[in-house]
């Protein structure tokens, strides 16, 4: 098969797509007619990531496969499509996550004694949920605590191919700054160290 039909099925399957594909699902894609290997799909998608670099959206690699989406340059116009404002989390919920991430694999105790503050069972599971983390084994201590880490889900929201792309902590100067995605509120909650208060979202 021609190098340019070649890229075009490519770009039309990417395009329909609901979810990142690897380059062995592209090639499923393809007889064995079509004499098409994984070199091929792999310079095809250079190609398409080449062509859409400077455009309003982009081909990007993340841990699950290759997905288009829009350009973060024009964030602010393609969010007018939906009335709905998106979600936004607390500080709590951020500092728990970027400690999951970090220190992982790690129990939710563990993240108390850091913190300092209990955490609520509402951030665990709305991370659950999102399926940006999971419960990845259980420590050999009395009780046989979850340990917590991050997801294959939590890599392709945040763009990333690995956990090795992730800034090092002495790389960054304010936590607000680690996940801007996140549109992180403005105000903090009130942690309570006395009555262990739960904290919201």
């Amino acid at each position: 098969m021609e190098q340019k039909k070649r890229q075009s099925i490519l770009e039309a399957v990417l395009i329909s797509a609901d979810k990142p594909l690897s380059v062995e699902k592209l090639l499923g894609f393809f007889e064995t007619q079509d004499l098409v290997n994984r070199n091929d799909i792999k310079e095809s998608l250079a190609s398409l990531q080449e062509y859409y670099k400077n455009r309003g959206f982009q081909l990007i690699e993340t841990a699950s496969g290759y997905r288009f989406q829009t350009h973060e340059d024009y964030k602010q116009w393609v969010t007018q499509h939906w009335d709905e404002k998106p979600t936004k989390y607390s500080r709590a919920l951020l500092e728990t996550l970027a400690l999951i991430v970090y220190r992982q694999p790690i129990t939710r105790a563990e993240i108390e004694d850091i913190r300092g503050v209990a955490v609520s069972s509402h951030i665990i599971k709305t991370l659950q949920e999102r399926e940006w983390i999971r419960i990845v084994g259980h420590k050999e201590v009395p009780g046989r605590p979850s340990l917590l880490g991050t997801t294959r889900q939590f890599l392709d929201y945040f763009n990333l191919k690995s956990l090795d792309e992730m800034p090092s902590l002495s790389e960054i100067q304010d936590i607000d700054k680690l996940y801007p995605e996140l549109d992180l509120k403005m105000h903090d909650e009130t942690d309570s160290t006395s009555n262990n208060a739960e904290e919201s979202i």
